[in-house]
This record gives structure tokens, sequence and C-alpha cells, in this order.
């Protein structure tokens, strides 16, 4: 039996994406084929520390998702030991129990992985060498509430770095050359392992790879590094969002909408990412995705509104903007590129909202903290917490910073209680499981805040 462990971010664009020129896309070898499973309802399992049975309860298992015979993409995932221990404080009990998982009689069915199981060694490609990553290391902000993880499994990230710059490349030209060193720096691949450690196979971890990179190809030439501007801002989202969500129409204006979706980067991201997700999951799970990606382009106009008239906004103002325009999307897939599906209806319990809402908003911020740095250093007025609470609150920058290291940990005691308490509430194994897989996502995006010294560099504050 298994040893319970876990389950598992304008004006100029045409010169800046347009450039590449329209470029059509095909099936890679590594499309994911299969069914699209959801682990069945079986009897309740208690998981609230005061709450335990004097038996088991059976619990039937899943149907498995299809893995392809041999090859790359085929391996069993190792499943790393999230680690209990913080920084800064005890983890509440009932979420380590959420992150052992259910045990007892039947509920082996619950885990894809056999923990102790090391995955097979991934075959190299000598014609398509994998880009180099930046080692593992950095320090995590002193004071900030998070857990360590174990490095992610090198052959995964080596087989995720080589398809997911063979799909940026060649399938749908997301950068050109001169960008290429900071496609590499942004180690993705490592990101996405961190984030997934449950992922069944490399396949379902190309799936979340995939729109990672679209979602950043597309903050990056519309919104801000590589000619993004807050003008015209909107037009170009809401015609990038149907590459998500189709456009219905008459068929001579059906077939003018299809072609503008090859016409530049962003969109010809975003239109494979969704055809190549769209074959994984269960219709139910695509729609989720698509309003959570709604939710987030819509932030992104917040603030493009703001900089256009140079508002500064009240923190409670920030902190809202924040969660729409966060990493809500990302954990969200956790349960489709975890090859099962958590239904629609508990979902959309308000109690597992608000469990997501708190995990998108505490890992954002972290992400403000981590790249406070950079986005100092780039030009114009940029906003993140600390600059927020400095001008808003009228604090040292080093004050605010503190300030929002805080408002961080408070977001993450909010987290894991509601996810604790959610899974003594509802005790469905899908629920529990569904929860444990966002919690380690969240583990894992701090882990590569953190390691990616290529992007990110604490102030000297300490």
């Amino acid at each position: 039996m298994p040893v319970p462990g876990p389950s598992p971010a304008q004006s100029s664009l045409p010169a800046a994406a347009a450039r590449f020129g329209t470029h059509g896309h095909g099936r890679g070898a590594d499309a994911v084929t299969g069914g699209k499973p959801a682990l069945p309802t079986g009897p309740a399992l208690p998981f609230g520390p005061a709450a335990r049975p004097s038996h088991p309860v059976p619990v039937p298992a899943p149907e498995a998702l299809p893995v392809p015979a041999g090859g790359p993409g085929g391996d069993l995932a190792a499943a790393p030991v999230r680690q209990a221990a913080a920084t800064t404080a005890t983890p509440n009990p009932a979420l380590e129990r959420i992150m052992r998982g259910p045990s007892g009689v039947g509920t082996e069915g619950l885990f894809f992985f056999t923990p102790r199981q090391a995955p097979p060694a991934v075959p190299p490609a000598p014609a398509d060498p994998p880009a180099p990553r930046p080692a593992a290391g950095g320090r995590p902000i002193p004071g900030l509430y998070h857990h360590p993880v174990p490095e992610p499994d090198p052959a995964r990230v080596e087989e995720v770095s080589r398809r997911i710059k063979r799909w940026a490349v060649d399938e749908v030209q997301a950068y050109p050359p001169e960008w290429e060193d900071q496609f590499d720096g942004f180690s993705v691949g490592r990101y996405m392992v961190a984030c997934h450690p449950d992922a069944p196979t490399v396949d379902h971890l190309m799936i979340a790879t995939r729109l990672m990179v679209a979602e950043n190809v597309v903050d990056d030439c519309y919104c801000e590094d590589h000619g993004g501007s807050p003008v015209g801002l909107g037009g170009r989202l809401l015609l990038a969002h149907t590459a998500l969500d189709p456009v219905h129409t008459t068929a001579q204006y059906q077939s003018q909408w299809a072609q503008s979706l090859l016409s530049d980067a962003p969109r010809r991201s975003y239109r494979s990412a969704m055809e190549y997700f769209a074959q994984a999951a269960t219709p139910s799970q695509a729609d989720r995705y698509r309003h959570d990606m709604a939710r987030l382009h819509m932030g992104y106009l917040a603030e493009a509104a703001w900089a256009e008239t140079k508002y500064v906004p009240e923190v409670h103002e920030y902190l809202a903007m924040r969660q729409f325009n966060n990493f809500r999307p990302c954990p969200t897939i956790t349960d489709t590129v975890g090859g099962y599906e958590l239904p629609a209806d508990l979902h959309a319990m308000p109690a597992m909202q608000r469990v997501i809402a708190l995990a998108g908003n505490a890992t954002t911020i972290s992400n403000d903290l981590y790249s406070y740095t950079k986005e100092l250093d780039s030009p114009g007025l940029h906003l993140n917490l600390p600059v927020v609470i400095a001008a808003r609150e009228g604090l040292s920058d080093k004050e605010a910073y503190l300030k929002a290291v805080e408002i961080h940990n408070d977001l993450m005691h909010a987290f894991e209680a509601a996810a604790a308490e959610l899974a003594v509430s509802c005790p469905d194994p899908r629920v529990v499981r569904f929860l444990r897989g966002v919690a380690v996502w969240v583990d894992g995006n701090h882990y590569w805040h953190q390691s990616n010294t290529y992007r990110y560099s604490l102030p000297d504050f300490w």
C-alpha cells in the first residue's frame, strides 16, 4: 500500500508581438491523449484531528488515467514528502492531515503514484538539448511564512524544459531569439514540476506548463516588459480571451476571427495551450479555467486604468485588484494536471472558493515581495504591495515591506485554516485531494520564487 503523501502567475504591441509573423501549429508528440476520469464518490472519510475512525472506511478506487506504455511522458511521479516545518509558525494540525492525505483500506486508489518508487529515467534528445537552467538557490524572505519543498525531480525538469521550449519556438513562435535568455531564466520546467508533484506523466505537466508560458507571453507583450502599455489594453485582452473562449458568429466573420488567432504571439500561445488543455480537461474544468482567466484579465484592466490615470490605490483597493490579477488560474487546474476532476458543485462551494481565493492572494503577495527590487529597477511607477503601503500609510520603504510580509503571513494562515475547516466539514476524498493539490502548488510557487535568482533578489532590509 502506498505511504500517504502529497498530491501534489499595449499601444506598442504590434512592434513587440506581431513581428513574429503568422504561424500555425499542429499536434506534437507530447499531446495528451486518453480519457478524462473523475474520482468516484465514496463514503465520507473523517479528516479532522478530533474525528478519527476506530475502523477504516472503504473508498472505491478510481478509474486510472490511461498512461502511455513508454516514452518520456509515461513515467510515474515520485511523491516528494512535504515538509511540515514553517519558518515562522507551527502549521495547523488539521492541514497537516490534509497534506498527508487519506489512509485506510481502499484509499490507495486516491494516489496515482508510489512514493518510494523513483520515476524512470527520461531518455535524452541529442538533437534538441534541454535549455540550461539556473541552479536552485536563493534564500527565503526573512520572516515569511512558508513550507520548504524537496527539489523537483531533475529528469522531469529536463524533459519539461525541452518540450516547452520546442513548443514555444516551433509551434507558436512565442518569442524571438533575443528573448531566449529570459525564457531560459524563467525556469518554467522547474517551476511546474515543483508545483505539480502528483502529475501522472510529463504530458500532464505540459498542460500546466503551456498555459503558464502563454499567460506570461500575454502579460509581457500586452501589459509590461516587451512593448506593453495600458493604452488600448482592453481591446487586446478581449481578442486574446477569444482564443480561450471561442467566438460564435456568422460564417464570413467566423473565418476572419479564426485567422486573427494566428496574428500575434499572445493569441497563438493562448490558442495552442487551450487546445492541449481541452483535450485533457472535462468541459466543466475547461469552463472553470475560462472563468478564472476572465477574472485575471479584469485585474489587468484595473491596474492598467490606474496606470493611465497615475492613481495610487488605497491598500484595500490594491488588495482587491490583486484578488483578480493573481495566480488563481494556476492552482485551480491542479485536478486536471493530477489526472482527476473535482466536480463543479464541489468546486463552487463558497468555502472552496474562499480557500482558492486565499491561496491566490497569498501567492500573489509573495510575488510582490520577491519581485520588489526587480520592479523598482523598471521604468516608471510599478505598483506592488510595499509601494502602495508606503505611499498610502506614510511608512518608510523598509517598514512598508515588512508590513507586506505580515499581510502575506496573515493570508497564508487564513488559507490553511480555511482549508483545514473545509476538509473537516466536507470530508469527500476528492475535496481533500484537491485541497492538498492547491496547498502543494502554493509551496511550489514559493520555492520557484525563492530559488530563481536569475529573476529575483531581495532588498537589503535585514
